[in-house]
C-alpha cells in the first residue's frame, strides 16, 4: 500500500538548529541496540547502521545512549565516550555520517541505580543514585546479592560527575567529531533520578524542593555550556515517565509544575544569549501493563521557545496519511519529528515519508541482540536482496578502535 507523500509539508523545509542547517526536519530517536564492542567502543556495524540512515543528506540522527564513565555505567555491548578507544572508533562512524552529508548528536547517559550491580562491583565500582532507593524489589534483590546495594552520591561525588565525568566525555564527543551533544534527562536513568520526587529523598541542595531537585540538571548544563558551547548542546526530558520506577502523577508534586521549571530555567538561559540547539521531548509512555499511550506536553511549548525535538507518538500514526506528523510539524514552524522503531527498520525512511513510499515492518525480537541479524538486514525501497537470517546472526560486531 502506498501511503500518503509529506513532500508538501514542513517536514522537508530547511531549519536551522544550533549553527546547523538542516536539510529536513525528520530525526533519528536515540535506540539502545546492543551492537557495541565488549570494552564499549563504536563498531562496523553501527558505522553501517548510521551511514545507511544518512542517506538523505541534512538529517540529524542522535545515537543511541552512550555511557560517559565507568563509574555510571556498565550494560553489555553499549557504547561509551570515556576513553580514546572511544573517541577514535566513533569518530569514524561520526566521518561517515558527515561524508553523507548527515548531522549526529551523541547521546550522553548516566545510568545511577539501574546500572547492572554486578558489573560495577567487578570492577570495584559502587552502585549509586540520587538516594539510597532502588528501582523495584528485583533491582535490590540483584544489588544485594551482588555485594553492592545502592547508596546516594556524596555531594563530592555530584562535583566529580559533573565537573570531571560529564566533562570529559563531553570533551571526547568534540575530539570524535559529534555535531551535537544531547543529555539523557529522561526514562528513569540517573538525571531522572535527582528530578523526580520517587527517586530524591535527599536533604542537602540538590533534594527537596522543585530548584534543589533540579539542581543537578541545570549544574550540568550550566557547565558543559561553559565546556562546550549551548549550540551544541540538548537536552531529553520525559516528565510523564513511569518506566524505570518513576511516579509520574505524583500528588504532591505534579511534574507539570516539576519540568515547568527546568524548561522556564532552559529558557531564560536562551533568553540570556545561551539556548540549547534543542529539547527532545518523549511524548509517548510506556505504561507498567506493557500497553503505550499519546501524551500531551504542550505544557512545554508554551514555555521554550526553541526547536523541539518529538518523538514517541508517531509509530501508531495512520501510515495512509501521516495525520499526526503533518499537524505537528506545519502549526509550529520549530518543531523536530523523531523516529526510533521506523528509523530501525527503514534506512531510508527520509526518502520514504518524502515520496509515499510504504515502509518496512520492524521486528522487536531483534532490536537488543549483538549480531547484525535485525540490525542491518532491512532494506532500502526497491532492493530485491534477500536475508539469510541465520547467516547474519553469526555476523558479529568489530571494534572500530
Amino acid at each position: 500500500m502506498t501511503a500518503t507523500s509529506l513532500k508538501s509539508t514542513n517536514l522537508f523545509r530547511p531549519i536551522k538548529v544550533g549553527s546547523a542547517t538542516l536539510q529536513n526536519r525528520i530525526s533519528h530517536l536515540p535506540t539502545t541496540r546492543n551492537r557495541a564492542y565488549e570494552d564499549h567502543s563504536a563498531t562496523d556495524l553501527q558505522l553501517r547502521y548510521y551511514e545507511d540512515r544518512s542517506s538523505s543528506p541534512g538529517t540529524l540522527l542522535v545515537t543511541e545512549a552512550t555511557l560517559i564513565s565507568k563509574n555510571q555505567g556498565l550494560y553489555p555491548n553499549v557504547p561509551g565516550i570515556w576513553n580514546k578507544d572511544h573517541v577514535n572508533s566513533w569518530k569514524k562512524v561520526n566521518d561517515a555520517v558527515h561524508k553523507k552529508g548527515g548531522f549526529i548528536a551523541v547521546q550522553l547517559w548516566a545510568l545511577g541505580r539501574v546500572g547492572v550491580p554486578s558489573l560495577l562491583k567487578a570492577e570495584g565500582l559502587p552502585l549509586t543514585s540520587s538516594s539510597a532507593l532502588y528501582e523495584s524489589e528485583k533491582s535490590k534483590e540483584a544489588a544485594e546479592a551482588a555485594g553492592n546495594p545502592v547508596r546516594a552520591l556524596t555531594e563530592e561525588e555530584i562535583k566529580d560527575l559533573i565537573y570531571n565525568q560529564y566533562t570529559n566525555a563531553a570533551k571526547n564527543a568534540i575530539e570524535a567529531g559529534f555535531d551535537f551533544l544531547e543529555i539523557h534527562g529522561a526514562n528513569g536513568y540517573l538525571v531522572e533520578q535527582f528530578i523526580n520526587p520517587s527517586s530524591n529523598t535527599r536533604t542537602d541542595k540538590y533534594g527537596g524542593s522543585i530548584e534543589n531537585r533540579a539542581r543537578f540538571v541545570l549544574e550540568l548544563i550550566d557547565h558543559l555550556i561553559s565546556v562546550v558551547g549551548a549550540d551544541k548542546l540538548a537536552i531529553r526530558l520525559s516528565p510523564f515517565n513511569t518506566f524505570q520506577g518513576m511516579l509520574a502523577e505524583d500528588e504532591a508534586v505534579h511534574p507539570i509544575a516539576t519540568f515547568g521549571y527546568i524548561v522556564s530555567e532552559l529558557q531564560r538561559r536562551a533568553n540570556e544569549g545561551k539556548e540549547l540547539a534543542y529539547i527532545n521531548v518523549v511524548d509517548g509512555r510506556f505504561n507498567p501493563d506493557g500497553t503505550e499511550s499519546a501524551l500531551d506536553n504542550k505544557f512545554i511549548d508554551q514555555i521554550w521557545k526553541g526547536i523541539i525535538l518529538r518523538g514517541g507518538n508517531y509509530t501508531y500514526d495512520d501510515k495512509n496519511n501521516w495525520a499526526n506528523v503533518a499537524k505537528d510539524v506545519d502549526q509550529d514552524d520549530r518543531t523536530l519529528i523523531g523516529f526510533g522503531r521506523h528509523f530501525i527498520a527503514n534506512p531510508d525512511l527520509v526518502s520514504r515519508l518524502e515520496n509515499g513510499h510504504e515502509l518496512n515492518a520492524y521486528d522487536r525480537s531483534t532490536f537488543y541482540g549483538h549480531d547484525n541479524n535485525g540490525y542491518n538486514t532491512y532494506p532500502f525501497y526497491g532492493s530485491s536482496e534477500v536475508v539469510d537470517a541465520e547467516a547474519e546472526s553469526k555476523v558479529v560486531p568489530k571494534s572500530l578502535a
